[in-house]
């Protein structure tokens, strides 16, 4: 295996409070129910007040900076705080996650659609095996007319958020769907420690307005945030991408007992610059388009509140949360493969109301002197989902011909069109017991439901229902402090789920890839299941330096991989295994001073030869195709130096097989971006960003299909790629008052 790493940074995850939170940072009014895993309120070695129930002074994790020696299950737990996010230069709001060490955010069209996300030999697609969430709130959207999984992460606000919280691997109890490969909590603020107001303009239309505004009100707190922003991007159509976010929580309490209620607004609308054939370039060159009526917009609106409370021996806390969103997305990956004349370009179109609840009972008690922390969870999650897939020209539904197969064969405008319900629920149960002072153990299960009620509106045999179960168990044991080093083994079940349309289909759509009518289909499971191992360590031996190292292995009983003629994805016929190092490295050798080194290598392969992923003419391979091998993220940030801040960021995004023979690979990516502010007065802050500093012309992205660029020309199966954007420098100011 190549070699690498990651990791190291830190999470909170309460040893004893059942990852239960706080932020005591500018007058932070902590909300243990939405905050995850950050503050310990237990350590071991250290004496209990009284009785069985533990109650010493917190440990408050704020970022990378912060131990997590006799806390943390795993070496590959972390936490990234709000002073790192602010001193991060980034292009889209999606790459916060970029904190999380291993973790590669990219775009394979118009700015709107969500991030392509990468880690531990995945991709990921737009979230499949990787959840998100927002103060405990699920991201990820199942059954998505797009994709498994599909997180947007346009509805961030990145000032507005405390903390990015996250895991790897399938090993932790409270989290189920999308969880395989990691996950990430973001912690909002709930009371600002100042209020501040931003704008920014720079290169390619890029113009954006944030504020954010905290106040006592009755006995609580309110805190309003706003964002606007607007970006046309290099593309010779530009993107013109417009959005509107919106937040606002009332929050009362501590983090003992109280409450919050948060309500998240965004709407956004775009022109796509889609990914375009490498043959393309000399027609419409780097930055161009083949078709500039691709695009789409999108809106998501939510509330959520949560209740929290510590009473004796025990601490409760519930979060239910509400939203509705709706997507239009226009496409066209392979242009004029199928239709000559029409063209390719499809439509898929998701609206859906979701509600959920996740409830979870924690117990401290002792057995034989051994402190032991018991937690129970529900989780329960309906989708009310109207969703389908469309031949569209211009972003106008028509029927089409299959004039590459079969000149006659007609393709309805209506390709697929369904309402369901997705309906999940998912309990576990975790105890932590502390059996010496250089000893402790987590065990777990999980157990979850997934059952889908399918109505097919244009291919009734394709109704039904649909039911399926999956165990989970799970353990980790962490072994020291030892010189400031603990040692972990872990291992677990984890899963993600499949479009709910799958799992009752008897009869193929009429589409390129199946022109004839009343094609036999195969019905898919509803859960996947995964495997996971990992040992790692965690040390702080050296002064100043804080470094973790992981050894990892996954096993995943099927792989959904993106197509590229229906821009969804597909499961695969074999399971896959892989496995990986991450290596990670935070040194501060002054206060305001800090490097940080990240490098994270794996490998992705099926246990068996995969024909369908190949070049043309291959048998095939055991490459899974677009899996991220070696990713290293390296920093220098200077802090408020004088006033002065500055960030240099270097992000390596290394070759991937793009077939499953690895005929097709893609060259690895190489940014470099800077970010400099200097505080004028204690109100006003000046801040620059240079993105690109080399101005290469790298790529996003890449795959490798069939598709054919003009009406005239020959189909060619070959790379695909968006461009990374050009070098370009982005200006602002702040006030905060």
């Amino acid at each position: 295996m190549r070699n690498v790493s990651r990791q190291f940074c830190l999470v909170a995850m309460t040893l004893w409070c059942a990852r239960v939170a706080s932020a005591e940072e500018g007058g932070a009014t902590p909300t243990p129910g939405v905050q995850r895993g950050f503050t310990a309120t237990t350590t071991p070695g250290i004496e209990k007040e009284t009785g069985p129930v533990l109650r010493i002074p917190e440990v408050v994790v704020e970022g990378r900076q912060d131990s997590l020696i006799g806390i943390a299950d795993s070496g590959s737990q972390g936490t990234t705080g709000a002073v790192q996010l602010a001193d991060r230069p980034i292009l889209r709001s999606g790459e916060i996650l970029e904190t999380v060490p291993g973790v590669i955010i990219t775009q394979h069209a118009g700015g709107g659609k969500a991030n392509q996300y990468f880690l531990r030999g995945f991709n990921l697609d737009h979230g499949t095996d990787f959840a998100v969430f927002l103060d405990d709130m699920p991201l990820n959207l199942p059954s998505h007319a797009h994709g498994e999984g599909y997180a947007d992460m346009n509805v961030v606000i990145p000032e507005l958020v405390e903390r990015v919280n996250y895991e790897k691997g399938p090993y932790y109890a409270d989290v189920g769907n999308y969880g395989s490969a990691g996950n990430a909590h973001l912690v909002f603020y709930k009371t600002l420690p100042q209020n501040f107001a931003i704008a920014e303009g720079g290169m390619y239309g890029y113009v954006r307005g944030v504020f954010g505004i905290s106040q006592p009100l009755g006995v609580g707190n309110l805190l309003y945030g706003a964002e606007a922003y607007h970006d046309d991007g290099p593309w010779h159509h530009p993107d013109d991408y417009q959005k509107f976010n919106e937040l606002v929580t009332y929050s009362q309490g501590d983090t003992a007992n109280g409450f919050s209620l948060t309500g998240h607004a965004y709407y956004g609308k775009w022109n796509s610059s889609d990914q375009i054939a490498a043959s393309a370039v000399p027609l419409v060159g780097f930055f161009g388009s083949l078709n500039p009526t691709t695009g789409g917009n999108s809106g998501r609106y939510s509330l959520q509140g949560e209740w929290h409370h510590m009473q004796g021996n025990s601490q409760t806390s519930v979060m239910a949360y509400g939203f509705y969103y709706d997507l239009d997305l226009f496409s066209d990956f392979t242009y004029y493969l199928t239709d000559r004349t029409k063209g390719d370009q499809f439509e898929q179109s998701d609206k859906r109301w979701v509600g959920g609840l996740d409830a979870r009972q924690t117990f401290f008690s002792e057995w034989s002197g051994r402190p032991i922390t018991t937690t129970f969870g529900m989780q329960v999650r309906n989708d009310w989902i109207n969703n389908g897939l469309f031949q569209t020209v211009n972003r106008v539904r028509t029927d089409k011909l299959d004039t590459d197969t079969d000149p006659v064969a007609v393709l309805p405008a209506t390709t697929l069109k369904n309402v369901f319900t997705d309906t999940q629920l998912g309990f576990w149960a975790e105890t932590k017991v502390q059996w010496t002072p250089t000893f402790r153990s987590v065990l777990a299960y999980r157990g979850d439901l997934e059952y889908f009620d399918v109505t097919c509106l244009n291919i009734p045999a394709n109704s039904g229902t649909s039911t399926s179960f999956l165990s989970s168990p799970k353990a980790s044991l962490i072994f020291g402090p030892w010189a400031q080093t603990e040692l972990y083994a872990q291992g677990g079940f984890g899963f993600h789920s499949n479009d709910g349309r799958g799992t009752t289909a008897t009869v193929e759509p009429i589409s390129a890839e199946n022109p004839y009518p009343n094609t036999p289909a195969q019905s898919i499971p509803g859960l996947i299941q995964t495997i996971g191992a990992e040992i790692g360590t965690r040390t702080l031996a050296v002064p100043n330096l804080q470094s973790t190292l992981s050894l990892w292995y996954l096993h995943s009983d099927s792989e959904l991989q993106q197509s590229g003629d229906t821009g969804g994805t597909v499961p695969s016929k074999q399971p896959s295994q892989r496995v990986g190092l991450e290596w990670g490295n935070y040194f501060t050798p002054l206060e305001q001073l800090a490097f940080d080194l990240d490098i994270a290598d794996s490998i992705a392969r099926f246990k068996s030869t995969d024909s369908d992923d190949a070049a043309p003419g291959s048998p095939g391979g055991k490459d899974v195709p677009e899996a991220v091998g070696l990713v290293i993220a390296s920093g220098a940030t200077l802090h408020d130096w004088n006033g002065f801040s500055t960030s240099l960021r270097l992000r390596y995004f290394g070759p991937r097989d793009l077939t499953s023979d690895g005929i097709f690979k893609s060259n690895p990516t190489v940014l470099l971006n800077g970010a400099a502010s200097y505080q004028i007065t204690d109100t006003w802050r000046i801040q620059l960003e240079l993105l690109n500093i080399f101005d290469r012309r790298d790529h996003d992205i890449d795959y490798a299909y069939e598709s054919r660029i003009t009406p005239s020309s020959a189909s060619v199966f070959g790379n695909v790629f968006h461009p990374v954007e050009p070098i370009q420098f982005r200006g602002g100011v702040m006030a905060r008052f």
